[in-house]
């Protein structure tokens, strides 16, 4: 079992998005957590990104942004960064895995809608590099 940890900028979308669509995929095989790497995540996650998680029935509402700590990246096997620089932690031992995505906050729902999209293609592609596939 693998601990994955999605990290963005404000832990109100792509990490959001990615840590959901990937708990969902993994079944409970794997685990994971997801981050913002500045000082104050958003209070909550992006209106426009609840609404295309909901398209899939997974509700976002409730789900607050966090932090990111030092101990949450040594507690992974894995970090997915996305957008978040220099502010990433790096810890030795941790595989680390860079996505280039572009922030939802304020896009259009189609623009939101392919970027949650192309996540399930990346966390697809993760979760059969995990299981050895």
């Amino acid at each position: 079992m693998a601990h994955v940890l999605f990290v963005c900028l404000h832990n109100a979308g792509r990490s959001q998005m990615s840590r959901a669509l990937f708990d969902r995929a993994a079944g409970g095989a794997h685990t994971s957590e997801s981050a913002g790497s500045v000082a104050d995540p958003d209070g909550a996650v992006h209106p426009e990104v609840v609404e295309v998680m909901r398209e899939l029935d997974i509700d976002l509402t409730g789900v607050r942004p966090q932090r990111l700590t030092d101990e949450m990246a040594a507690r992974a096997d894995v970090v997915v960064t996305m957008g978040c620089g220099d502010a990433c932690p790096f810890v030795p031992g941790v595989r680390y895995i860079d996505w280039d995505l572009p922030d939802p906050k304020g896009r259009p729902r189609d623009e939101v809608r392919a970027t949650r999209e192309e996540i399930t293609r990346r966390v697809g592609a993760l979760l059969d590099d995990l299981n050895g596939a």
